[in-house]
């Protein structure tokens, strides 16, 4: 089988502008070489429309990972027809006609070891999350369910993480532990021995009026004792302190993180829904988004996702998931 007989990759129209987005590129080409001649099998659940069926043609021809197609046949063939994919060129695990019922399957394959990663396709949400969640057939870890984004910034040095702004509305201090700890292992699993850490809030000093700054100190203490491994985390942090070495000098804020975080935790889901906008609509930003803590990485992909979004989450979710297997 080959999945890029139909298209060939230097058929496909650019994922963006030439050098917009260079260090989600990289991720690409990173998981190309992590995958070699055996590209880990990727399972895109109820992919029934013609974003979905692109997606999974480009993460073929990028050679990332074996799009493994689960859905009902009928629906597949249609959004294939759609979007111009042959449909002959993946394997397709053939289910009942409704988003839940694919999802319950590519669950259990991901159980038995048959997927590396799950990628959401036309299916709601919910129905995706419903099946990972399920307390005696899903993927749950040993830690809460959370979710991070990779973002390359055209004006930030380096790759830069935001969690948790998708799956956790209004996390308590034992959820944002979680959040921060799968976080942490998703960094480390790209080669970073020491990810720096801030913890930010509307300001940068405890305020018993704003929970989230006593929750920000809270995990810096907890970072202290060691209890996440090797990391700097600060907390509580304004966004500028974290983001700008130069506002922190300037607010006379001693700070290892300070110009230079690897990962920003956010206070709750309305504060990190904004700034994952923000950095993509006002900052000119791209990421990857993977949900953690669960046995495999999943993809929750939204229509309003870029290609090079969708392709470097798959490709991140390829290098997380060697990164889980050791």
């Amino acid at each position: 089988m080959n999945p890029t007989s139909s298209s060939s990759a230097a058929a496909l129209a650019p994922l963006s502008p030439a050098g917009t987005h260079p260090r989600l590129a990289r991720l690409v080409e990173a998981a190309r070489a992590r995958a070699a001649s055996q590209p880990p099998p990727l399972g895109l659940v109820h992919p029934c429309d013609a974003l979905a069926l692109d997606a999974a043609r480009r993460v073929a021809a990028a050679g990332i990972a074996r799009p493994v197609l689960v859905g009902a046949r009928e629906l597949v063939a249609r959004a294939a027809d759609e979007a111009a994919v042959a449909i002959d060129d993946f394997e397709l695990v053939d289910t009942g006609p409704g988003g839940a019922q694919a999802a319950a399957r590519a669950v259990a394959l991901a159980r038995a070891g048959a997927l590396a990663a799950l990628m959401k396709g036309s299916l709601h949400t919910d129905e995706l999350m419903s099946a990972v969640v399920h307390r005696d057939h899903g993927l749950r870890g040993t830690r809460r369910v959370s979710h991070a984004f990779l973002f390359d910034l055209p004006r930030y040095h380096k790759l830069i993480a935001l969690a948790d702004c998708v799956v956790n509305i209004a996390p308590h201090l034992p959820a944002k532990r979680d959040i921060l700890a799968n976080a942490l292992d998703l960094l480390r699993g790209l080669g970073l021995e020491q990810p720096k850490v801030g913890v930010v809030c509307a300001v940068e000093t405890v305020n018993p009026a704003i929970a989230a700054t006593q929750d920000a100190k809270a995990l810096a203490d907890m970072a202290a004792r060691g209890e996440f491994g090797r990391a700097v985390v600060e907390g509580p942090l304004g966004f500028d302190n974290a983001y700008s070495a130069e506002a922190a000098r300037i607010k006379r804020i001693d700070s290892d993180v300070a110009g230079d975080a690897d990962l920003l935790l956010v206070p709750d889901l309305n504060a990190g829904n904004m700034l994952y906008k923000s950095f993509n609509y006002v900052g000119g930003g791209d990421a990857a988004g993977l949900v953690l803590g669960t046995r495999v990485p999943i993809v929750l992909t939204s229509r309003a996702d870029t290609l090079q979004a969708r392709v470097a989450s798959a490709a991140l979710a390829m290098l997380q998931s060697s990164s889980l297997r050791g």
